[in-house]
This record gives structure tokens, C-alpha cells and sequence, in this order.
């Protein structure tokens, strides 16, 4: 399983990936996410899914944009080739896939700015080659191991948030699933692409980096909980 967050906001889009890789009883780090990056055209591909049909998708849509990057002006047109490689893939490796007893499985996060763009994209594509975009109504999208970390993000981040507050957003969504999941895990790589400017910041942060943040969460989550009321408990506590 994988943690991938995509949040699109007015000033631009946030991505996190975590590195970890299991394996049946193996585990390893790898990187979930591809970026490309010339004048006028910036986007990332974050993937979640089985790993060899993530390499074989994205070699092949290297080759594609060696050939035909030229070719794609707005953001939903790579969007279809590369979902085009994902299908390909499938065409190639589903069979003897299923017979190995695997399911044929990919996902990817892909956001950015191409040149004719009007504004920053963020899109969900799913493992049969089709996408849907994400837009101001649900601006967060999550692939992977999903369910721990979308509570707090459904409280918190909206179009207008501002980025330092969804990084934060974005790593307590990370942190969440990474203490209830063994299967998500630092490091973790973040993304971080401001409306218009064409360029993609990229950090990668190692858990001794952050892990004074899940320290600090963890003592004002538990100041919070202490600070509640108690009138509800009430009828309970009357019983005793």
C-alpha cells in the first residue's frame, strides 16, 4: 500500500508521497513520484498500485514525452497519454498477471501547469485509463491506504487554505496513517507548485525531520481531549 495526497488550492497544489514498498515480508523505500519540467511545462505523476506496472507506465510515457512533449499544451492532454501507457500495460501484463494471482492495479495523482493551461490541474486517474479532474467543490484527493487521514482533512483544508497550513494538513493526514498502518512510511517527498510560475519545488523530509511535529500533535491532541466538556457524560455518570 502507498499514501498519496494531492490538494489543489487558489495559489496552487501541494503533493506528498510517502517511499515505502511492501512486498509479501519484504520492505523497501522507493520513490512514488515522477515529475517532468521544461519552460512552460511542469506536472508530477504520484502512483500508488503494484510497482512493476508503475515503472513500465512511467518509462513508457518518458518515451512519449521525449517524442511528443511538444505536442501537449494543456495539462489533461498528458493526462490521456499517460493514460493511454497505463493501458497499454494492462494489454501487455493483465493476463499473466491474473494467473500469478495478482489484480492488475494503478492509480496516479497528476497535477501541474502546461502552457495553455488557464490555471493549475490536479486529476485522479484511475487503472482502466480514464480521469476525473479535481476542482474548488472537493479539493483533496488521496490514493492508497486513504481512510486514516481524510477525518482531519475533511475538517480543515479548503480551496482558500493557504499552503503552510495544508503542509501541515498534509503531514498530520501522512503522520495518522503511518502510526495505524505498517505499510506507509517516511520518507516522505513533498511537492509544492505555485499557480503560474512553472517551476515544481520538491523536498524530500526523513522522519528524525519531522518527527518533533508528531511529538508536538500528539501533546496538543491530548491538551484538547482533557479540555472538553463533560456535561454530556452525564446521564452515565449519575448511574454509578
Amino acid at each position: 500500500m502507498t499514501f498519496c495526497l494531492g490538494v489543489k488550492t487558489d495559489k496552487g497544489i501541494i503533493g506528498i508521497a510517502d517511499r515505502r514498498i511492501t512486498s509479501g515480508s519484504e520492505v523497501s523505500s522507493k520513490k512514488k513520484v515522477f515529475t517532468h519540467q521544461i519552460k512552460n511545462h511542469s506536472l508530477f505523476i504520484m502512483t500508488a498500485g503494484l510497482r512493476s506496472v508503475r515503472d513500465k507506465a512511467i518509462t513508457y510515457f518518458q518515451e512519449v514525452l521525449e517524442d511528443e512533449d511538444g505536442s501537449f499544451d494543456k495539462l489533461y492532454k498528458a493526462v490521456n497519454s499517460f493514460g493511454n501507457q497505463v493501458k497499454r500495460v494492462a494489454a501487455e501484463d493483465k493476463e499473466s498477471l491474473s494467473s500469478a494471482g495478482l489484480r492488475f492495479d494503478l492509480s496516479a495523482i497528476v497535477g501541474g501547469q502546461l502552457e495553455h493551461d488557464d490555471e493549475h490541474k490536479l486529476f485522479l486517474l484511475y487503472p482502466e485509463g480514464n480521469w476525473i479532474e479535481i476542482n474548488s467543490g472537493s479539493p483533496f484527493i488521496i490514493i492508497g491506504n486513504s481512510g486514516y487521514g481524510k477525518p482531519i482533512l475533511y475538517r480543515n483544508i479548503k480551496y482558500t487554505t493557504p499552503f503552510e497550513e495544508v503542509l501541515k494538513l498534509g503531514f498530520l493526514a501522512f503522520d495518522s496513517t503511518r502510526v495505524s498502518a505498517n505499510d506507509v512510511d517516511f520518507p516522505l517527498d513533498v511537492l509544492m507548485y505555485e499557480k503560474d510560475s512553472f517551476c515544481m519545488q520538491e523536498h524530500t523530509f526523513e522522519k528524525s525531520d519531522l518527527e518533533h511535529i508528531s511529538y508536538q500533535w500528539n501533546a496538543l491532541l491530548n491538551a484538547s481531549v482533557q479540555k472538553l466538556s463533560n456535561d454530556w457524560m452525564d446521564p452515565l455518570l449519575r448511574k454509578k
